[in-house]
């Protein structure tokens, strides 16, 4: 028995789920604590299942908190860096290209270190415990409360972060440290801007899982509390309260997992439609398909394991503009948002919305119908013709084959969607498609990722590739995952031509089911 939350911007989304089978779900408005939403959520879903509070064996959760923050730059505490790169580092101060509100936000107090490695493990610069002590001293008489430690190459060599982080700790116990090479992969700039937010969340993370703790065990839920990541699985409240940055985008991620989970299919393209736009993005092995490029957060440069998603201005509370003649001039790209119940006609406001239009044209019935004004004979029509027109070119630019591919609709907004597309073999809605978010966080596996330089001159290519899947499902299971439902998902081969040798970046991620001694 699992209970799935989700909290999005607008809504709080919460299903009850036994072995494969949804019991119950319910949709509440977010709250500005955010906690009042997820109690309503869940005393609505534990009523209508008639399902007992101790019954619940895990409560798998994904929030919009640390996101947000970055996005308003709230709740952020100042951070001190550390870098291990000796020379090699001093081109480019931490923090470079980051907007400067964010940094005036975080602080940006730095020092360049000794240290770091080469892309093989081995070491470039001596490690300098006597620097390393003299830096924590001053940032502790800052009255710094985080650091955060990154060295050049720390995901193949580990070993100076954690004495680094060993000796802040020893200078200055109550700080929080985040090291980079648990956050990341090779590239040094991106791993280094995630360190450095991790750390500026650290203080926000510990209280929202306590209050997410306190919160259920109110409601007599005492069941392990689990957070979704933003690559599709799941981490331990323990684990999130220490990362928090694994936690972002993991809406998109959730909804395309809840797809996969729904309908069975592995491979497809989803279309999330809400109530101010549509994500797009792509299954592969019923696995968001990850983005290529680096991830801006709060305007920050990241290597984050996000999905690869098309947001359009399309949803549910998006804008119809008409002309002076009462023919449409524009379709969004804004949108009233959470304000739908009290704007929209259908709801006796005084903004023409893509739900009105949708409801006029008998797509869906809720609201006051009689409340849509009367437009001209064919507005109607014209309009849910962009509709598809805009629906369409999404799908066309997330495919990256031309032949025809199943779409699945998830999300509330998915009324929205004609019943045939181009570019679909299908067009498929899900029973529970409004609540799919929810969905994915109940069902999501854990998952475990590692990413290392190889010179196949050293190494034969096979035995590299089987000691990568070996070393990523050690790692998923000591998350917590069942061994024997752990599966290789995703393996990544680049070579690198810049390097001597035949020399390749490898990448492996892997997934299994949450073991049960785990929850």
């Amino acid at each position: 028995m699992r209970l799935g939350i989700d909290v999005g911007g607008t809504n709080t989304d919460a299903v009850l789920i036994s072995g494969r089978t949804v019991l119950a779900s319910a949709k509440r408005p977010t709250t500005g604590d955010v906690s009042s939403g997820i109690v309503s959520a869940t005393r609505a879903v534990l009523d209508a299942a008639a399902v007992q509070a101790a019954e619940i064996e895990g409560v798998m959760i994904g929030t919009t908190h640390f996101v947000n923050a970055l996005v308003e730059r709230k709740g952020l505490l100042g951070v001190g860096v550390l870098r291990l790169a000796g020379a090699a580092g001093e081109a480019l101060p931490p923090m470079s290209g980051w907007p400067d509100d964010l940094k005036r936000c975080i602080g940006g107090v730095s020092f360049q270190l000794p240290g770091g490695y080469e892309f093989d493990g081995q070491e470039n610069t001596a490690f300098n415990e006597t620097a390393v002590r003299n830096a924590a001293l001053q940032l502790r008489r800052k009255g710094l409360q985080s650091v955060a430690i990154s060295c050049v190459f720390s995901p193949i060599n580990r070993s100076m972060e954690q004495r680094a982080a060993q000796l802040v700790k020893e200078v200055a116990p109550d700080i929080s440290v985040t090291v980079s090479s648990a956050l990341g992969r090779i590239g040094f700039l991106e791993r280094e801007n995630a360190t450095i937010l991790n750390a500026s969340l650290s203080r926000m993370a510990r209280h929202v899982m306590a209050s997410f703790t306190a919160a259920f065990s109110e409601m007599g839920i005492h069941a392990p509390l689990y957070v979704s990541q933003n690559d599709g699985t799941l981490i331990s409240a323990k684990y999130a309260a220490q990362y928090p940055v694994l936690t972002l985008g993991s809406g998109p991620t959730n909804s395309m997992r809840g797809a996969a989970f729904l309908t069975g299919i592995q491979d497809a393209i989803v279309m999330d439609v809400g109530g101010t736009t549509t994500d797009i993005g792509a299954l592969v092995n019923g696995f968001p398909r990850e983005s290529s490029i680096a991830v801006n957060i709060g305007g920050v440069r990241t290597n984050f394991r996000m999905p690869d998603i098309l947001s359009i201005g399309l949803g549910g509370g998006t804008r119809i503009h008409l002309d002076r003649d009462g023919w449409p001039s524009a379709i969004g790209p804004d949108s009233v948002g959470y304000r739908l119940p009290e704007e929209a006609y259908l709801f006796g406001g005084s903004t023409l919305t893509a739900s009105d239009i949708a409801v006029k044209a008998g797509l869906a019935r809720f609201g006051t119908p009689e409340n849509i004004p009367s437009l001209k004979a064919g507005v109607t029509e014209q309009i849910l013709a962009r509709f598809r027109s805009i629906f369409e070119d999404g799908i066309d630019r997330m495919k990256t084959s031309a032949g025809d591919v199943p779409v699945v609709l998830v999300g509330g907004g998915s009324i929205l969607v004609p019943p045939e597309l181009k570019g679909a073999s299908r067009v498929v809605k899900p029973d529970h498609a409004a609540v799919a978010n929810a969905v994915g966080a109940a069902i999501a596996q854990v998952g475990a990722e590692v990413d290392r330089i190889v010179a196949y001159d050293n190494q034969n290519r096979d035995e590299a590739l089987q000691d990568i899947e070996r070393e990523a499902a050690e790692r998923a299971i000591a998350a917590g995952a069942d061994a024997s439902t752990v599966r290789l998902v995703d393996v990544e081969e680049t070579f690198l031509s810049y390097l001597p040798g035949n020399t390749v970046q490898l990448r492996a991620k892997v997934v299994g089911d949450l073991a049960v001694s785990a929850a």
